[in-house]
């Protein structure tokens, strides 16, 4: 579980920055949570001092005589292995945040698309993940594959649903496959998805489900293949039993 922990002078501010980050926390399945908030600088550093902290979203001008850059000097006092975000309409610090081993700098008003990416990177970063990148036909878009949901036939395009956007382009799924790792698996004549970020999987109407509610469909020629894999240990929410979906298809 990654604690979070938030200090900004301006309430209306950490509430708006908590609803965000609990948003993208539940939207992408993520092991995190909120342990506390708060304007005042010493009280911050009294509960750092005495409770797990992993991030600390931090704004810089706190209306105080300590300012969110000594706050971070002396956290790193504290505990070096703490992430510091500072959120902050004071961009000209950018240089001199980064002295603290800053993880990112963001500036106000903040935009949810800017503030998932940073989130995202942050638990990649976190948990050691490798990420990859596919890179598309056009040569000039490249996407993490960890943020691939599925990928979609539409004519003669090519769609890849994302965790935060569509991207399209014009190829086929044989070649699309072959540039895959293992947990992409076709599911239907129109559709690869990437097992890993299965939500839920109805099997009497054929309904792959993820995040944000997007779904995509399994096909009768790839059901039992698709489900092969399944019970191969490769989906890692395990939400359905193989024996179980061949009685189902039987």
């Amino acid at each position: 579980m990654v604690n979070f922990v938030l200090c900004d002078d301006n309430y209306s501010a950490i509430d708006k920055l908590s609803r965000m980050l609990n948003s993208i926390i539940m939207s992408h399945n993520l092991k995190g949570q909120i342990t506390y908030t708060t304007n005042n600088p010493i009280d911050l550093l009294n509960f750092v001092k005495n409770n797990p902290t992993h991030v600390l979203l931090l704004d810089i001008d706190l209306k105080s005589s300590t300012s969110g850059l000594e706050i971070a000097e002396q956290i790193r006092k504290i505990d070096k292995s703490i992430y510091i975000i500072f959120v902050t309409g004071h961009f000209e610090f950018g240089m001199v945040a980064y002295k603290y081993k800053t993880f990112d700098f963001l500036q106000k008003p903040l935009t949810r698309e800017r503030f998932e990416e940073t989130i995202l990177r942050l638990y990649s970063d976190i948990f050691g993940d490798k990420v990859k990148y596919l890179k598309l036909d056009n040569d000039k878009t490249v996407i993490k594959e960890n943020t691939i949901k599925f990928i979609k036939k539409d004519g003669m395009k090519v769609i890849f649903k994302t965790d935060t956007r569509d991207y399209e382009t014009y190829s086929s799924f044989s070649k699309i496959s072959e540039m895959l790792p293992y947990n992409f698996v076709r599911c239907h004549k129109s559709y690869i998805v990437n097992i890993d970020k299965i939500v839920d999987i109805d099997l009497s109407d054929n309904i792959i489900t993820f995040s944000k509610n997007d779904k995509c469909y399994i096909g009768p020629k790839y059901k039992e293949r698709f489900l092969e894999v399944l019970n191969d240990g490769y989906f890692t929410n395990n939400l359905v039993s193989y024996e179980y979906a061949k009685r189902i298809i039987s």
